[in-house]
């Protein structure tokens, strides 16, 4: 039988063995239950779709579209499968097999992305993103995004074919550095811990992706303390405005999730290398300059930088209340100076700072009252005790709603570990607290607090202890410093509305002393009338 191909397109029914798969096709996977699924169709009906083959050489032929239905045809060991013939260049190949198999709904994303790559790849002729997506049939940043896909590290990618991770997760792991997507990846997943005490690992929601991602790895560079347009700062690697890892610079494949938040930076050790040469360039220019921390502590033997507790920073917005206008950090005084933040958060940063203990405005000392009139007295104490109460009612409510938006992110034995040893560190006092923000009480009188709670720790979730771990932090930093800069500065890090916690208390405060006024005139009209 001649088998030479006269026409530019022609049927033929064709043997298996003359057939070759094509090693550019993007369809890598084959689920063998679909395969002997249509293999058992194609042995009661027949190959239904010919399969798209280009002439190689004498009797042998190369399946440009329809692997699956050839693999099918074996299982189903029929003698031949219908063709369609044609005479096509290696480009013409490729875009064929894009065409045919990546509008299939069934094919891998990951495929897609090595279709389109090799696509792109092609010396002649040449394809850009948009030509890709408008033979497809699909938006430009559709195409864009798949082909970011192609930048996964390999752990990525073996999870990704598992379906350990969804296209969702891939796409946003792809967007950020290959040295940062390892530990992103890990922090898609959580463990727990069965009867057996062995580990099962959970795809965690997207969100808490996005939220690792935000905290962890992007940068708001609006926010950055340096001059982005500096290429002079670190010579090595440029200024901010042309480097391609900034989200902004690549408005296709960042205009949706990550770019809702402004210009970002997905290289924290970029970043941090411009900041530290910031901080450096700004002392050499100003070395009388005052430097601070923005974290609490001793001062390190020999070090130029103060804790946060050896200064008051002063605000540069103004007061919202009366009360407010009354703080030292809303007021201005002789020794008030510029500083820059070296260490903590907000690094290279300046603000004004009162650091000198003999001012009377930032650093007052305690009056001594007299108790002449002891009737004054008595109201200024219960006065007192009451603003305590509300604040410390108020704190309480606001470490509630800072642990409320604790993510999980370590594993429930990490958390434990950590919540047991600093439940350790916390005196008698604020383990008491800590106990009844979790509902735990003495059940029997020779319970123990220091006891209960540790036990109730071993028996928390995951949720819990990441609560408790958080919770116990603030309480711990309180005791070492300014209780109330430190519940303010954990409530920003976890965005939670002090002014209306605080509002709502004072609320609920108020309707108690009414009801009390209300019995007790209701208790004196009842003894007059008896």
């Amino acid at each position: 039988m001649e088998n030479t191909v006269l026409n530019a397109t022609e049927y033929r029914d064709l043997p298996l063995a003359s057939l070759n798969e094509s090693k550019t096709n993007p369809r890598r996977i084959f689920e063998d239950a679909a395969l002997k699924e249509l293999a058992a169709s194609i042995r009661t009906q027949g190959v239904l779709s010919p399969l798209l083959v280009r002439p190689l050489a004498e009797n042998s032929f190369e399946i440009v579209a329809g692997a699956r239905r050839y693999r099918a045809a074996q299982l189903a060991e029929v003698a031949t499968v219908p063709t369609r013939i044609v005479h096509l260049s290696d480009a013409e190949v490729l875009e064929a097999q894009l065409v045919e198999n990546l509008i299939r709904a069934e094919i891998h994303p990951m495929e897609e992305a090595e279709g389109f790559r090799a696509l792109l790849s092609l010396e002649e002729p040449k394809y850009s993103i948009e030509q890709i997506a408008a033979r497809l049939g699909k938006q430009p940043s559709f195409v864009a995004s798949r082909l970011k896909l192609t930048e996964l590290i390999p752990a990525a990618v073996e999870a990704f074919y598992a379906n350990e991770i969804g296209v969702s997760h891939a796409l946003l792991l792809a967007k950020l550095p290959a040295d940062q997507q390892k530990a992103a990846l890990v922090a898609c997943f959580k463990e727990v811990y069965n009867a057996e005490q062995k580990p099962t690992r959970i795809l965690l929601p997207l969100r808490n992706l996005q939220f690792w991602i935000e905290n962890n790895v992007l940068l708001v560079l609006k926010d950055a303390p340096f001059d982005k347009r500096d290429s002079q700062l670190v010579p090595a690697v440029g200024s901010c405005g042309d480097c391609p890892k900034r989200t902004g610079h690549n408005k296709l494949l960042f205009g949706d999730d990550l770019g809702r938040q402004g210009d970002r930076c997905t290289d924290p050790v970029c970043y941090q290398s411009k900041v530290a040469a910031h901080v450096a360039k700004v002392i050499a220019a100003k070395p009388q300059l005052v430097q601070v921390s923005t974290a609490y502590g001793t001062q390190k033997e020999g070090s130029p930088v103060l804790p946060r507790n050896k200064y008051t920073a002063i605000r540069d917005d103004k007061p919202k209340s009366k009360d407010e206008a009354t703080r030292p950090e809303f007021k201005a005084c002789k020794y008030t100076t510029e500083a820059i933040v070296t260490e903590g958060s907000d690094v290279g940063t300046i603000h004004k700072v009162c650091a000198n203990p003999e001012c009377v405005v930032h650093h007052p000392k305690a009056p001594v009252r007299s108790r002449t009139n002891d009737a004054q007295w008595k109201a200024e104490q219960d006065k007192r005790r009451k603003e305590e109460a509300i604040a410390n009612a108020t704190g309480l409510r606001v470490l509630s709603a800072i642990a409320a938006a604790v993510p999980v992110r370590l594993t429930k034995r990490d958390l434990l570990f950590v919540a047991e040893r600093l439940a350790g560190l916390l005196d008698e006092n604020r383990v008491a607290v800590l106990a009844k923000q979790h509902g735990i009480k003495q059940v029997r009188e020779g319970d123990s607090i220091a006891k209960l709670f540790p036990a109730f720790l071993r028996r928390s979730e995951e949720s819990t202890l990441g609560r408790a771990v958080i919770e116990s932090v603030v309480l711990l930093s309180a005791s070492r410093g300014n209780a109330s800069q430190v519940l303010r500065d954990a409530a920003a890090a976890y965005k939670v509305d002090t002014d209306a916690i605080a509002a709502t208390v004072k609320k609920e405060f108020a309707a108690k002393e009414k009801a009390k006024e209300v019995k007790k005139a209701t208790s004196r009209s009842t003894k007059r009338a008896a």
